[in-house]
């Protein structure tokens, strides 16, 4: 495997969470971050902590090159101007990663699914699952270019088992199979399309939610086999950094087992093992 040196790699939905760890790490290995979210310094979504701000100073704190983009990825409009800038200012895009997940904003009600609104479609799908696909749609032209390309969804799968809510566990497989399509439709231009799957993630909403920190979070019970969002983060660097990495190409991959075949641990040392319902 190479450093990601003079890559140009594009992650959404990066200020905080998965997206975050994701684009701190592959900043760390080389590659130069486009990080996009809506969260600006002074103007966080929902006063949540974290913004696309935020994550760049981490990079850049650590070595490495980002440019924050504020985008709401349910406009596309925006998603296309984000894609136009990369094109001026670097003239290819190497690594995608479709991390957008607007579904935070109303959180993942337990439930029946007749007895839910039907207004968290528009969260998971519209906010979801429609702006990863409208990513695609006006990435893809830009990222053929450029040889070995990778495309990363993140989503959620457990070898297909029920993850207990309706509205979810249809977007989470929605974009394991958005990923399968585009792994076959793009084979031919050399891409590789992957969908990776992260474990119970540690993530700033996840601490608030148990009025946790990272100093504390181990007198939690139900925080124990947690992980950092750096875990997914050293995950698909590891894939961005594999020269073979299109064997892998229409696969849906869990951040536990790529940490065994690539053999890196999460921040605190720890190997986590892949995450089951």
């Amino acid at each position: 495997m190479t450093s990601l040196s003079g890559k140009i790699a594009l992650v959404t939905g990066a200020s905080r969470g998965a997206g975050r760890g994701i684009a701190i790490e592959l900043g760390k290995a080389g590659a130069t971050v486009y990080v996009t979210g809506r969260s600006t310094r002074g103007n966080a979504t929902n006063n949540w902590p974290g913004t696309v701000d935020d994550t760049v100073a981490e990079i850049e704190a650590a070595g490495g090159k980002a440019v924050a983009v504020r985008c709401d990825h349910t406009i596309d409009a925006e998603t296309e101007a984000v894609i136009e800038q990369i094109r001026d200012e670097q003239g290819k895009l190497d690594i995608l990663v479709n991390n957008v997940w607007g579904a935070h904003d109303i959180g993942v009600e337990p439930g029946a699914f007749w007895e839910l609104p039907l207004a968290i479609w528009d969260k998971m799908f519209t906010a979801g699952v429609r702006a990863q696909l409208a990513t695609n749609h006006y990435a893809i032209p830009l990222l053929s270019e450029n040889p070995e390309a990778l495309i990363v969804h993140t989503t959620f799968w457990d070898e297909g088992k029920y993850s207990g809510q309706f509205y979810y566990d249809l977007a989470k497989n929605a974009l394991v199979r958005m990923a399968y399509g585009l792994s076959e439709e793009l084979r031919e231009e050399g891409i590789a399309v992957l969908a990776v799957s992260p474990g119970f993630m540690r993530t700033e909403l996840v601490l608030k939610h148990f009025g946790a920190d990272e100093e504390n979070w181990m007198e939690y019970e139900d925080l124990k086999q947690t992980e950092t969002p750096h875990y997914i983060g050293r995950a698909i660097t590891a894939l961005a950094m594999d020269p073979d990495v299109m064997e892998k190409s229409g696969q849906v991959l869990k951040a536990g087992d790529l940490a065994k075949e690539y053999g890196f641990t999460d921040i605190d040392g720890r190997y986590i093992p892949p995450f089951t319902v």
